[in-house]
């Protein structure tokens, strides 16, 4: 084989085992629902600014594979966000996805009654850097909603 079509074979090969890599690594509604809980634990032993702090460390507890925590006031503004700290303080009630759906609506409008619960969406995962279907998990506690969305295969 000449060197091109080993290097080409090569590549393919790596590129192959990385997908399967990140597919491994790719979180589940259990792990965002469980991702959530904890949260919500450390928010109440701990209290609203050290939860704030430690989910806006993008390298912190609350940041596993494709998963992350988000918090938001009750009008959907961000008061830490896991992937992006840079989102805190915007009001992102307009938020649309993809497909023109105002999940975030969804969101507040479901934490508001019964204060927990899933809503479906389509995002771009941080790893893939692919618009996949991501499905949300939420709960609100006082005064502000923990979340953690997983991408669906």
């Amino acid at each position: 084989m000449t060197m091109l079509i080993k290097s080409v074979i090569g590549v393919a090969a790596s590129l192959a085992f990385a997908a399967n890599v990140l597919a491994a690594d790719a979180a589940t509604a259990e792990e965002a629902s469980a991702l959530v809980k904890q949260g919500v634990a450390f928010f109440k032993a701990n209290g609203k600014d050290k939860l704030i702090a430690e989910v806006a460390n993008t390298r912190g507890q609350f940041v596993s594979k494709d998963l992350y925590l988000s918090v938001w006031d009750t009008k959907a503004k961000v008061l830490a966000h896991g992937a992006n700290p840079k989102m805190a303080g915007k009001n992102i009630i307009e938020l649309k996805d993809a497909d023109d759906k105002y999940f975030m609506k969804e969101i507040m409008s479901k934490a508001a009654n019964p204060g927990n619960g899933w809503v479906d969406y389509k995002w771009v995962n941080p790893v893939t850097k692919e618009m996949q279907a991501k499905s949300a998990y939420f709960e609100k506690v006082e005064d502000i909603v923990i979340s953690a969305g997983y991408y669906k295969k």
